[in-house]
């Protein structure tokens, strides 16, 4: 039973597309650091064995002690998991290589794929007063992305501006859909972003027409441009919001942070 003197909680949003390479951790990234900058309390977990988020805000390898994978099995404090990052109001639950062998670790775990869910919901996280939970997941529709799905209350897609681009949302669809009707009945798409755009390549453009004609309002406004000041940040272990904050990208990213939240006033209101 829910009780009703406890806070009502971080929005968490999963960003995912099983196809790597398509701006997902770029978009997690870059969308915390531009919440951050509209005044929100911002988590960022790295889902992704890769750990290219906790690089990309400048967590060492050596300070990453304790991971997502600790915060999965709960067997630390919450506190020795979440970083502080050099971006205001955000914060990181940093990964390692350990989570590639997770999927087959939990899959003894009776609770294997609620165990983001829970560690995202015990009492323990409410002194944090996060607004938004990022979840950067791997590129892949395995277990870790099915616990991000579960945790969250929607997903945001990174769709490269690229051929082929479309057909590669099919599969995740479908596992969005299973995971509505098995798991997280409230599940729904926060939408479809266009990463890597190009106004001047006529391809972009037919992505872009394709998209909206097939997904109608589910496809953000905001379209992320190919931007070489937005592929150089993470070697600075910077968001381009503050690596660069007057490039395109940057402006792109804030955007897209803006439009996201007229978005969630307007359901509220």
């Amino acid at each position: 039973m829910s009780d009703p003197t406890r806070p009502k909680g971080p929005k968490i949003i999963a960003i995912a597309n099983q196809k790597g390479g398509v701006g997902k951790t770029t978009t997690s990234i870059n969308l915390a650091s531009s919440l951050a900058e509209e005044g929100c309390k911002v988590l960022l977990v790295d889902l992704d064995p890769q750990g290219n988020a906790s690089t990309g805000l400048g967590v060492d390898l050596e300070d990453r002690e304790y991971t997502t994978y600790d915060l999965l099995l709960g067997e630390v404090d919450l506190n020795d998991v979440v970083h502080t990052s050099d971006v205001s109001g955000l914060s990181i639950v940093p990964a390692t290589v350990d989570l590639s062998s997770a999927d087959i670790e939990l899959m003894s775990n009776e609770k294997r794929s609620f165990l983001l869910h829970d560690a995202l919901r015990q009492t323990a996280i409410d002194a944090y007063d996060f607004d938004y939970v990022l979840i950067d997941c791997p590129p892949s529709l395995n277990l870790l992305t099915v616990n991000a799905m579960i945790a969250s209350h929607s997903v945001l897609i990174p769709l490269q501006s690229e051929f082929f681009a479309l057909e590669g949302l099919s599969q995740l669809m479908l596992t969005i859909r299973e995971v509505r009707q098995t798991a997280n009945s409230a599940l729904r798409i926060e939408g479809v972003v266009l990463t890597m755009y190009d106004a001047r390549n006529n391809l972009s453009q037919q992505v872009e027409q394709d998209a909206r004609d097939n997904l109608g309002d589910l496809v953000f406004e905001t379209k992320i441009p190919r931007n070489v000041r937005v592929s150089e940040a993470p070697s600075f272990a910077q968001p381009v919001t503050e690596y660069d904050p007057s490039s395109k990208g940057a402006v792109a990213y804030r955007d897209l942070a803006k439009e996201l939240l007229a978005k969630h006033t307007k359901i509220a209101a």
